[in-house]
């Protein structure tokens, strides 16, 4: 049987695989041994990618709903009524009435298509991607303080780092082929650091874990900022030589102090300061956090970033930032310019000069004012009366209690999915998609690596690439796009965005892909940036704000309330729902809990006399919420842990479109 090397589109991880085929079907997966991300390992998620293109779920005719009732139609139909609609909504309440969202599993082509067609076609910046919904993609942080919105360094370089620090990311659940990397660099000698709030596997095979409160993150990391600068332990010559603003930080951390930082974080002081002076001491270290994960503040991620300028852990091998996309293309779709504020290369839309730049090789005019993000357009904001969205349900994934309302209250909604989501059973029109290993398009993994999937099978009769609907509308609009191939978009990707200058086809089917800057100065790509000065603009430290109160608390609610809507992201994912093996590997934990559940950490559960399975209610001083308690040592004592697709405790305790933490006291229910 013969196999085709391609890439796993299910996580940021970017996995090399090979596909083996048997007539038009997948018949078999095995990982590539030699693919640098990978090397020879795969997740349950990749053994069984294939099982996607074959379920018999899939939609493969365009539908229109006429009179309340899909109907199947013709593509010709089907377009003509997307671009009328669209022309018809725009001409009644102008441009920024209709927006876009994608997911972050959309490819690059498709992502850039999009953006272009929102900015020259309708004349909107409403475009952004699904995971600014429930997550701070750390983007615009990264951006102004080292200049690049992306990972630093490469995820085979952990084996060379001395000190690897994974904050608050469950890696062995979420990533598990990254996870698998870090327990190996540990067991061959690099420290291992874990802060979060959770106890999970990585935490417990690490050298150090800080279990901290929930909130007390920036506290934390001021506190070993004090530790390092009060010692002299900073990098000098790199904050000297290729820094800025370090004395505004070194004056901004004097306030902090170890052991009120132990006490608001309520870890051990001396675990904190080892924390401090390994890192200090490495001559290489890595922090990984996810982009994700909705706790995480944008103070949070600068104080990350701030920690590695200290320490000088830029600029060379197994150091450096690692901002973890969980999701296969997000770095991806925030480079083609899925953003409502950035244009392809993160170009700032409020500036004339930049939107030049496209506009001439676009042809048409690119609107100056930033769109709307995805939160404030699913919360009802901007009273957009169109929208579209490619494979992309915000019903069942965004941690939004309003967004199926926002959803209902468009005039016009179109739905690009290779399944009948609960999106697109709100839809107007409904475009079937291809599948994985239907098509050949690019996508860009976490450690900003562009590769390619190819394309091994046939898809269903008749069936027409996302890419190459969103041409046909756009052509029906008046655009003069004439794409023949995905490999044309990708080639006009390479000339409007400088650091993708050299990633054609011709070169991404060359070894494992290239990692950008991928110029044609530089066509082999960039395994870790910052080698070197090279003339890059200098780093910025940003100062640490005061320190912060403990969130208080009360004898009468001493709980503190935490949602955490990535933690069993999987779980509620589209794709797995319809593969039989990944559903039951993804929902073995239900079958305790099928109603969802909190978790409670057992000591807490002992002393109320609450039990695994027993129903128990969340009261605030004006509402409450019931749920299932699962008891466990993963969470600390006084806190209670909401998974984000426990939809009713949110609504009940935080309200429509509101988030945060909050403190709670818990009952059991009576039944």
């Amino acid at each position: 049987m013969p196999h085709h090397f391609t890439t796993c589109t299910f996580c940021g991880v970017g996995c090399g695989l090979y596909l083996e085929t048997a007539g038009n079907q997948v018949v078999g997966v095995y990982p590539s041994r030699s693919h640098p991300t990978n090397a020879g390992r795969i997740c349950v998620r990749g053994w069984h990618v294939q099982e996607i293109a074959a379920s018999p779920d899939r939609l493969t005719k365009p539908l229109l709903k006429k009179h309340g009732t899909f109907q199947e139609v013709s593509w010709e139909e089907a377009f003509a009524f997307v671009a009328s609609r669209l022309r018809e909504i725009r001409e009644c309440y102008g441009p920024d009435s209709l927006a876009i969202l994608n997911s972050p599993r959309c490819s690059n082509e498709e992502s850039y298509l999009l953006q272009k067609l929102a900015r020259v076609v309708i004349g909107t910046n409403n475009v952004d991607h699904g995971t600014g919904v429930y997550g701070n993609n750390s983007t615009d942080v990264l951006l102004e303080m080292i200049g690049v919105p992306a990972s630093t360094n490469s995820v085979s370089e952990l084996v060379h780092s001395e000190v690897i620090v994974v904050d608050g990311v469950d890696l062995a659940r979420r990533m598990p082929t990254l996870g698998g990397v870090v327990l190996r660099a540990k067991l061959n000698g690099s420290k291992l650091i874990v802060i979060g709030t959770r106890r999970h596997r990585l935490a417990e095979n690490s050298d150090v874990f800080l279990q901290i409160r929930p909130g007390s993150e920036v506290v934390l990391y001021g506190a070993m900022a004090k530790i390092i600068v009060d010692r002299g332990l900073m990098d000098r010559a790199f904050v000297k030589d290729r820094c800025n603003n370090y004395d505004d930080f070194a004056n901004s951390v004097r306030p902090y102090d170890l052991l009120n930082a132990a006490e608001a974080a309520g870890v051990p002081p001396d675990l904190i300061e080892s924390a401090a002076l390994a890192i200090a001491h490495a001559q290489s270290a890595a922090i990984l956090y996810s982009t994700g994960i909705e706790s995480r503040t944008p103070e949070h991620i600068r104080a990350i970033v701030d920690l590695i300028l200290l320490t000088g852990n830029l600029g060379k091998p197994g150091a450096g930032i690692f901002a973890l996309s969980e999701q296969n293309n997000l770095q991806g779709v925030c480079d083609m310019g899925m953003l409502p504020d950035r244009l392809p290369g993160y170009r700032v839309v409020g500036q004339a000069a930049e939107r030049a730049a496209f506009e001439s090789k676009w042809g048409g005019k690119v609107p100056g004012n930033p769109g709307l993000s995805a939160r404030s357009l699913l919360s009802g904001e901007g009273n957009i009366k169109a929208l579209w969205l490619c494979r992309y349900d915000p019903v069942s994934t965004a941690a939004i209690a309003g967004a199926a309302g926002s959803i209902r209250d468009c005039e016009f909604l179109v739905v690009q999915h290779l399944f009948m989501t609960e999106a697109a059973r709100r839809a107007d029109v409904v475009l079937p998609t291809t599948a994985f290993g239907e098509e050949q398009v690019s996508f860009t993994n976490t450690e900003r690596r562009i590769q390619l999937a190819q394309k091994v099978i046939e898809p269903p009769a008749g069936l027409m690439p996302a890419w190459q609907q969103i041409m046909q509308v756009s052509r029906l609009m008046g655009a003069e796009w004439n794409y023949q191939s995905a490999a044309e978009v990708m080639d006009e990707i390479c000339e409007i965005v400088p650091f993708y200058g050299a990633a054609n086809y011709q070169n991404l089917g060359r070894d494992y892909g290239r990692q950008w800057p991928c110029t044609r100065e530089n066509p082999q790509g960039t395994p870790y940036l910052f080698a070197g000065k090279n003339g890059e603009a200098p780093f910025r430290f940003v100062p640490m704000p005061k320190p912060a109160q403990e969130l208080s608390s009360s004898q009468e609610f001493p709980f503190t309330l935490v949602f955490g809507h990535s933690l069993y992201y999987w779980n509620q994912n589209v794709l797995i729902r319809h593969s039989e093996t990944l559903q039951r590997e993804y929902r073995l934990l239900l079958l305790d809990y099928p109603q969802g559940f909190v978790e409670i950490c057992t000591d807490d559960a002992k002393r109320l006399g609450i039990r695994d399975g027993e129903r128990i209610r969340l009261r605030t001083a004006t509402t409450s919420a019931v749920s299932t308690a699962r008891v466990t040592t993963e969470v600390r004592s006084g806190t209670i842990y909401v998974p984000y697709f426990v939809r009713e405790v949110e609504e009940q305790i935080l309200g429509a479109g509101e988030e945060g933490k909050v403190q709670v006291r818990v009952e059991k229910e009576v039944a």
